[in-house]
């Protein structure tokens, strides 16, 4: 007999599926941080955090952000991979509580001190992987162990950022670690699920050329992608980094042209996962050009991380939220004007990076564009993502 998918529950609809509390949350939390952000930057604003300006704004983007929809993504794709019944009410309520206490320490670790942030913060990590741990080995689906090996990875990445930031001032390896850790999670996910949901699209749609299945060039991909990012952890600016850099973000322009993504175009909801791939393989080639000082090393890491980082993550977020909620899969105008929005903050971004006399212009333009497209998901989805399925 088939497990079933969800145990009766009674409790609040936006505690039966860890997508829903995660979505939420970190979306209302990416949007408002970033005019936080801005504010601190030209100066109006402190914040009364251990951490310089430029830290907190990366942490709370990788640690804060990202954490929260990782955690999300994995408390409903893991039920599927184990045949698990899902993490739901007292339990994903720890979780989401332990989450939000890792935000309000970090900023208010100049009050509470460094080691008792670090310790606060580094709890919701900790439990998720040891949720995810759980329920892989109850499922004895030990090809999906290597996920929770990555969230620890993570998980050490904030750890490592705290420590880092206390000794010397600032996070520098850390923040480089962290950045690469979530890139190749997003390659690694985005290696399965965009070809996946591209060839069912067309082939259900469109005849014709499909997506090339996982196979030795993604692994060798992969591989060189590991390479490469742990030069440039180690040295950013070496020469051999760069080479190692442009030979990934080759690979991963070539692996993007085999998943027939031009054939999406109609359907949105499967074209921005390629749009969202495909600043992979650009931050590769931005961050190689850092290393000449052709453009500073800022614009690579932002198209890493605004453009891979943020767009994967909300096609993934609207996606995976129509379709655990029984709506149906198809990107509204509402959607496509979210996804509109997290391109051009991304490309905005990059371009204030490598245009300093049009900084403040474009910064503020991308901080517009950014939170719209994340506060916007909270206010198209939040009504979705606290009530019960549809039948």
């Amino acid at each position: 007999m088939s497990v079933p998918r969800l145990r009766v529950y009674q409790g609040p609809a936006i505690l039966s599926y860890g997508f829903r509390p995660f979505f939420l949350l970190g979306s209302i939390y990416a949007g408002a941080m970033i005019p936080v952000w801005l504010g601190i930057f030209e100066g109006k604003l402190q914040l009364p955090t251990s951490f310089i300006p430029r830290d907190w704004h990366v942490h709370e983007m990788l640690f804060g952000y990202v954490a929260a929809i990782v955690g999300g993504f994995l408390l409903t794709a893991i039920p599927n991979w184990t045949g698990q019944l899902p993490l739901q009410g007292t339990p994903l309520a720890v979780l989401v509580t332990t989450w939000v206490a890792g935000r309000i320490a970090v900023f208010l670790s100049a009050s509470i001190g460094w080691v008792a942030a670090c310790t606060i913060d580094a709890a919701f990590l900790a439990l998720l992987a040891g949720a995810a741990a759980r329920e892989i080995i109850s499922g004895r689906k030990w090809s999906n162990l290597p996920v929770v090996a990555i969230v620890t990875l993570f998980g050490a990445g904030n750890v490592a950022f705290h420590i880092e930031a206390h000794v010397n001032g600032f996070a520098e390896y850390s923040t480089r670690f962290a950045v690469a850790l979530v890139i190749m999670l997003v390659a690694l996910i985005g290696g399965r699920i965009v070809p996946s949901f591209t060839r069912n699209w067309l082939a259900r749609q469109r005849p014709g050329r499909l997506p090339a299945p996982f196979g030795r060039f993604d692994t060798i991909t992969i591989m060189a992608s590991a390479i490469a990012l742990a030069g440039w952890i180690a040295a950013p600016s070496a020469k051999a980094t760069s080479v190692g850099l442009i030979a990934a973000g080759s690979l991963h322009m070539i692996r993007l042209a085999r998943w027939a993504g031009y054939r999406t175009v109609p359907d949105r909801l499967v074209l921005i996962l390629h749009l969202a791939y495909a600043f992979i393989p650009v931050g590769y080639l931005l961050a190689a050009l850092a290393a000449f000082d052709v453009v500073p090393s800022s614009a690579g890491i932002h198209a890493w991380t605004a453009g891979a980082v943020g767009s994967m993550t909300l096609a993934v977020m609207t996606r995976a939220t129509l379709g655990h909620t029984g709506h149906t899969l198809k990107a509204s105008i509402g959607t496509q004007c979210l996804y509109t929005a997290v391109i051009a903050a991304a490309l905005m971004r990059i371009c204030a990076s490598v245009s300093p006399e049009y900084m403040q212009v474009l910064l503020a333009a991308a901080g517009i564009g950014w939170t719209f497209a994340f506060l916007g998901f909270a206010v198209l989805y939040g009504r979705t993502l606290c009530s019960p399925r549809l039948a």
